[in-house]
This record gives structure tokens, C-alpha cells and sequence, in this order.
């Protein structure tokens, strides 16, 4: 069994600003209280103030100037892809755009994937998809599945499409064990997925955006399910 990750002082201070920030208790482009008043109103030294402050700072929420202070980014303007995860941990309602921009991507990757997979790329899909089948528990599933998907975006030759699936994935995490609706059971899981899987092996474009727009949808609908 893997050891659970304790949270320090840190990590605590980290999601309370993040909340704080996101809630709007800080608005964008504010600058925060000094230091000082900042650590005192928290109940924490200066010293964890600032690794907290550098935590939000890589994640873009933040944006220190020396001298002047510590400002809130405009996240919504200037963010990128990877401040999912913690939207998402703040608001679930964000994955309602999430899901909608799957379905898109996931259609038109499975689309390319069927017009650009490799002879090794079409056999690495069917042998992932049999994975899928022998993977144990709904998290062995679920995760089985995604492999799919990353090797279907790899075979579209374009690795901007591989990123785009990888921050998809990464926006799930603090939820997805809640969407393992579709990938309780391996032999369902697998059927679902099969038919998009033989289209893009059989080098079917159009078969293979159908076959992915009824799996998103079906699949989307099960997660859902069990997010309500």
C-alpha cells in the first residue's frame, strides 16, 4: 500500500489563499495586504507565507513585483490549460466546459488519428484496447482507457493535440473518482471504446468520428451520473 501524502503548513495556507483568490476575497489585479499582515491575519510565519506565495505564483494566480507587492493575476486572461485542476477543485461547475470541449477534441482526434496512425501506431491501439478488457477494478479500467486516448492523440503526429488530451485528463484528477461510472466493468468498457479503436485501426475517417462522438457522449453521460 502506498503511504498517504501528509499536507504541512504549506499546502494548508496554499489552498486557503487559492479559495481565497478564486472566491474573489482577493480580487484580480489587487494587490495582497504586506506580508506581515498577511502572516499575522493567517496565523503563519512570513517564512511560509512566501513558499505558499511561490506555489501560486508557478500556478499563475499570483505575480510578485520587488518592492511593490504581490498582485492576483488575471488568470482568465492570461492562464493557460494547466490551472484546470485547481478550477475545477474550486468549482465543479467548471466541467460541464470541459466535457464540451472533449467531445470536440476527442471527435476530431479520432478523426487525424484514422488518416495519420502508423502501421505500429494502429497496432499499439488494438493492444491498448485489449488492456482495457484485462485491467482489474474501476480505476485500473479508467486509467487503461486514458492510455488509449494519449495513444490515439500521439498518432495524429500532432503534439499539440497529445497536450491538449493530457490537460483533460489532468482537469479530472481532483473529481475522478467520481467519473469511474463508465469503467466499473472491463468488458463493457471496452466494447464502448472498440468501435472507435477498429475505425481508426481500419483507416475509416468518418466511421471514426462517429464511433467517437457516440462514445464521448454515451461515456459523458455516465460520468455525469455519477457526479449528481
Amino acid at each position: 500500500m502506498e503511504a498517504l501524502p501528509r499536507e504541512t503548513i504549506v499546502d494548508v495556507l496554499e489552498g486557503r489563499l487559492r479559495e481565497d483568490i478564486l472566491a474573489g476575497r482577493h480580487p484580480v489585479g489587487s494587490y495582497l495586504p504586506p506580508e506581515r499582515q498577511l502572516a499575522d491575519g493567517y496565523g503563519v510565519t512570513r517564512t511560509t507565507l512566501k513558499h505558499a506565495f511561490g506555489r501560486l505564483a508557478q500556478a499563475g494566480l499570483l505575480e510578485t513585483r520587488h518592492g511593490v507587492g504581490t498582485r492576483v493575476r488575471d488568470y482568465a486572461r492570461l492562464g493557460g490549460a494547466d490551472l484546470l485542476p485547481m478550477l475545477v477543485r474550486h468549482s465543479p461547475d467548471w466541467i460541464d466546459e470541459i466535457f464540451e470541449v472533449r467531445r470536440s477534441i476527442g471527435a476530431l482526434i479520432a478523426e487525424l488519428a484514422a488518416v495519420r496512425a502508423s502501421g505500429e501506431q494502429r497496432c499499439e491501439l488494438r493492444a491498448l484496447l485489449d488492456a482495457v478488457r484485462a485491467a482489474q477494478g474501476g480505476d485500473g479500467v479508467q486509467l487503461a482507457d486514458i492510455e488509449v486516448h494519449r495513444a490515439m492523440a500521439r498518432a495524429t503526429g500532432n503534439r499539440v493535440y497529445v497536450l491538449l488530451t493530457n490537460s483533460l485528463f489532468n482537469a479530472y484528477l481532483p473529481v475522478r473518482a467520481a467519473l469511474v461510472g463508465p469503467f466499473t466493468e472491463p468488458w463493457p468498457a471496452h466494447d464502448r471504446l472498440a468501435p472507435v479503436v477498429e475505425a481508426v485501426a481500419a483507416g475509416d475517417q468518418k466511421a471514426a468520428r462517429r464511433a467517437a462522438e457516440t462514445y464521448l457522449v454515451v461515456t459523458e453521460r455516465i460520468m455525469l451520473e455519477g457526479l449528481t
